[in-house]
């Protein structure tokens, strides 16, 4: 069961400090999540939005290089990254449907964050492993929206503004009427499936050293093919890919991928892949200094299956 997160992660020594004194006198956090990449000047203008109108606040970046229009990208960033900040408000825009009928939503969650970005399954990941929602209300007020919302920016127009303003220390009942939780919009995150000795799961996501990130946990891998110890063989099989429309190749079969269960990286020579936990305690394919995810072939979507590999005993 992925772990709840119900107060930031600090170290022993850090939680001893706060019980000893008051919390510093900083500002308010805001934190930034979006698709907008770093070559424009949209993340600095939610961030100058939100400065103007909470001068105090700590505005955090947690990147702006989701993966163009992937929701699924984008909450798999929030879920890991939110745990790790201070209880703040936590703005992400990653909004394929900006201008449509999709709803604003702010979301208060049981560590006392409030989640701020569009009603598409975005914030839902995160909402629940910082303990679940609390409340829900529309961002419907005009009174927290810049005075001329356009039609395909309301990161600056809707959202960077809720955030400033709940930073400042409104109300999110103030900006519009309550939500039912249960009518939100939630992914279909992808899960793993457990047959006698054998795992199906399927990348997730893929991070910029290439590590290539699978639905499912050890416990998972485990409940399918036993126990496991480091250096035991695996084989990793991946089905043909589908041809692209514009493609009228035949895609082949693709060979399977060997390789073997470790704790970490520096257990396998330099260009080896290997399997193991990521920091997240997700399964996860790796190349020992290497990008497994050009090496192999394997991207987001594709479904994998990890068998033992017996011919290897």
């Amino acid at each position: 069961m992925p772990r709840t997160f119900l107060h930031p992660v600090l170290t022993p020594a850090a939680e001893r400090a706060l019980d000893r004194c008051a919390p510093m006198d900083s500002g308010p956090l805001v934190s930034l999540t979006t698709d907008f990449g770093e070559r424009d000047p949209w993340p600095a203008i939610c961030r100058g939005v939100i400065l103007g109108i909470a001068p105090r606040a700590r505005v955090l970046d947690v990147t702006h290089e989701v993966t163009k229009f992937s929701i699924l990208d984008g909450a798999l960033v929030l879920w890991a990254a939110l745990p790790y900040l201070p209880v703040g408000t936590h703005v992400a825009v990653i909004d394929p449907g900006v201008g449509t009928s999709r709803r604003a939503i702010g979301i208060r969650v049981v560590r006392g964050d409030v989640l701020v970005g569009p009603d598409n399954g975005l914030l839902m990941p995160a909402a629940e492993r910082l303990g679940g929602v609390v409340a829900v209300h529309a961002l419907e007020s005009t009174e927290y929206r810049l005075p001329v919302v356009s039609a395909s920016f309301h990161g600056r127009d809707v959202f960077a503004p809720a955030g400033a303003h709940l930073a400042l220390g409104v109300p999110l009942e103030a900006f519009g009427p309550a939500i039912d939780p249960t009518g939100l919009v939630r992914l279909d995150l992808p899960e793993p499936t457990i047959v006698r000795g054998e795992l199906g799961t399927s990348v997730t996501y893929v991070d910029t050293f290439g590590n290539v990130k699978l639905a499912g946990e050890p416990s998972d891998l485990e409940a399918a093919l036993g126990p496991l110890t480091a250096g035991d063989p695996l084989r990793v099989e991946v089905p043909p890919r589908e041809p692209a429309l514009d493609d009228d190749r035949l895609t082949s079969a693709r060979p399977a991928i060997e390789l073997t269960w470790q704790q970490t990286f520096g257990s396998v020579p330099p260009g080896e892949p290997l399997l193991y936990e990521d920091s997240h305690g997700r399964l996860c394919v790796a190349i020992d200094q290497g990008n497994a995810a050009t090496a192999l072939g394997l991207r987001v979507g594709d479904r994998v299956s990890v068998r033992r590999d017996g011919s290897r005993r």
